[in-house]
């Protein structure tokens, strides 16, 4: 059950906060957001507030910004169609009832003759006999009712593709940009909580080369091999680098006297990524401090996005496998692996899959955000969109391979996980 609660906590927080991104963006590029959900499936609770409708649906597994303009319109009144009309105190059309107008017995029935919900933001029809063709002008807020379901009208100038394509890419890029400023308030979190490890020993192992050659607590580690040390990462990432290796570490002691030692980290093997790092048996101290959290945390992001390309890299060496993947059920296992060392460390995880989940949808793949992006720069370069009918089918085939490699990886997460 914990770790039921944290992935919904976690995933909860990472794709409300990516697809937030999205729509407070888009908003100031002046487009209309429909919607902003959080799920998939039947709607559990609604509420519209400042144009936009808020929704939880029933499937947790993301979400989405519904954007005027992005999808053809799902209802085209043409010539001939009666609908109703109910009007504001400035005498424009406020509400344009396509059907059940029975329930709706305050609005006007009204022919239609001709009609422009974009441009000209009017409809000219027929009322009653003696009155003839007329002109009503249609409030820029107006709502179109279908089945009793409210869509608010949007102008050509509040839909997404009237805008620039920088105010495009924009609202997009901003989608996976708050996943990367989540991922910093997170190991900040983080950070605040455990403290930044420093390169002064804490603890010295018993047993290890960092005994052998008498490293004690409160010695403070000022280079490795003539090289300035000024972080933790540093020191840890040299001794990992340099498995039975010598090495001539530059310390300060607690008494504040200098000397060098030589130290051969032990090789130690590690099965999962088929490699021997280093490793001389110390615990480092914790700090915190403003800057010392702060810049710590840029780095964390930075070795996640590092580690992240180094395992898409190897999607053109040929060494890629779909066990370096993880879909929903491995996921779940390794957060419960998290829940088991403290919630702290939640923290830090929920960190890293926030920076995994900005850099998957950055990828030029139809469908995300990266492809969508795609298709905006061809659009900067040509001058004009690409056709409407072709993108779409791209993005639905995009959708497609994407669902297919999400059940071939959870397949994967069972059969490794339980068969």
């Amino acid at each position: 059950m914990q770790t039921l609660i944290a992935v919904i906590i976690i995933f909860g927080l990472i794709v409300a906060i990516h697809e937030w991104g999205h729509l407070y963006f888009a908003k100031k590029m002046g487009i209309l957001c429909r919607e902003f959900a959080i799920g998939f499936g039947p709607k559990l609770y609604s509420k519209k507030k400042n144009e936009t409708l808020y929704t939880i649906r029933l499937f947790p597994i993301g979400g989405f910004v519904r954007m005027a303009g992005e999808d053809p319109e799902s209802v085209t009144i043409k010539p001939g169609y009666e609908i109703g009309l109910t009007f504001n105190d400035e005498d424009k059309v406020k509400e344009i009832i396509v059907n059940n107008k029975a329930k709706h017995p305050n609005a006007k029935i009204v022919s239609v003759e001709r009609i422009d919900l974009e441009h000209e933001m009017m409809i000219e029809a027929y009322g009653d006999e003696d009155e003839g063709l007329v002109r009503f002008e249609v409030d820029r807020q107006a709502d179109l009712i279908v089945d009793e379901e409210r869509d608010q009208l949007a102008p050509w100038d509040r839909q997404f593709g009237s805008k620039k394509p920088w105010q495009k890419a924009v609202a997009i890029f901003a989608g996976p940009l708050m996943n990367f400023v989540l991922a910093i308030l997170l190991f900040v979190t983080y950070n605040v909580m455990e403290g930044v490890p420093v390169p002064i020993v804490d603890q010295v192992m018993e047993g290890s080369p960092a005994e052998d050659v008498g490293l004690a607590p409160g010695d403070e580690v000022l280079s490795i091999n003539g090289e300035e040390i000024t972080s933790w990462g540093e020191m840890s990432e040299t001794i990992q680098t340099s498995p039975g290796e010598e090495l001539s570490f530059h310390i300060e002691r607690a008494d504040s006297s200098q000397e060098t030692i030589l130290i051969s980290p032990d090789s130690i093997y590690q099965e999962p990524l088929d490699e021997y790092f280093g490793q001389i048996g110390v615990v480092p101290e914790s700090e915190v401090s403003f800057m010392l959290v702060i810049t710590d945390s840029f780095v964390k992001l930075w070795d996640v996005v590092e580690l992240i390309a180094d395992v898409l890299s190897l999607i053109f060496t040929g060494e890629f496998s779909i066990d370096m993947l993880a879909g929903p059920v491995g996921i779940y296992d390794y957060t419960g692996e998290v829940v088991q060392m403290g919630y702290e460390m939640l923290f830090f995880w929920a960190g890293i899959l926030s920076v995994n989940i900005g850099i998957m949808n950055l990828l030029p793949i139809p469908a995300l955000d990266g492809g969508r992006l795609v298709f905006i720069g061809l659009e900067a370069i040509r001058g004009k969109p690409i056709d409407p009918g072709k993108e779409g089918m791209a993005h639905f085939v995009g959708f497609a391979l994407l669902m297919l490699l999400v059940i071939m990886v959870t397949w994967n997460d069972i059969t490794r996980l339980f068969l």
